[in-house]
């Protein structure tokens, strides 16, 4: 089971239906996962709640002005059968530079903005924009 794959599906169907917030069951990675997309402008705001076994990530979807959500596609890309990974020198922006790509490299979760700063590649999580 993919748990990634399914902490987008939740995102992506929460915002097919315009909710205002999405709950989806925590890890590390997958909070790490939600920072950066709200610390990168695809989502309002992202949240811890519960305690121990329960805890849960609370994730405020973001829309604009027309009602249009922030994220009009995003989809896993390195799946558990197939690993994809990057290299520092393959690193483009995608979509312009107005979309995002996560990846997990040897100094953790980072945008792909991030990874080029540090100089880094990884595996490629996801992409949105």
């Amino acid at each position: 089971m993919d748990v990634i794959a399914d902490m987008l599906t939740i995102i992506r169907n929460a915002q097919a239906v315009k909710k205002e917030t999405a709950y989806i069951p925590y890890s590390k990675l997958k909070m790490s996962i939600a920072e950066i997309l709200a610390k990168e402008g695809f989502l309002k705001d992202v949240s811890r709640k519960g305690k121990k076994n329960r805890r849960i990530i609370s994730v405020e979807l973001k829309y604009g002005e027309d009602g249009s959500p922030a994220i009009s596609s995003i989809k896993r890309i390195s799946k558990p059968s197939k690993r994809v990974y990057l290299p520092l020198g393959k690193n483009y922006p995608i979509q312009g530079g107005k979309g995002l790509r996560v990846l997990t490299t040897p100094k953790g979760v980072l945008s792909d903005k991030e990874a080029r700063k540090e100089k880094v590649g990884g595996e490629v999580v996801c992409e949105l924009w």
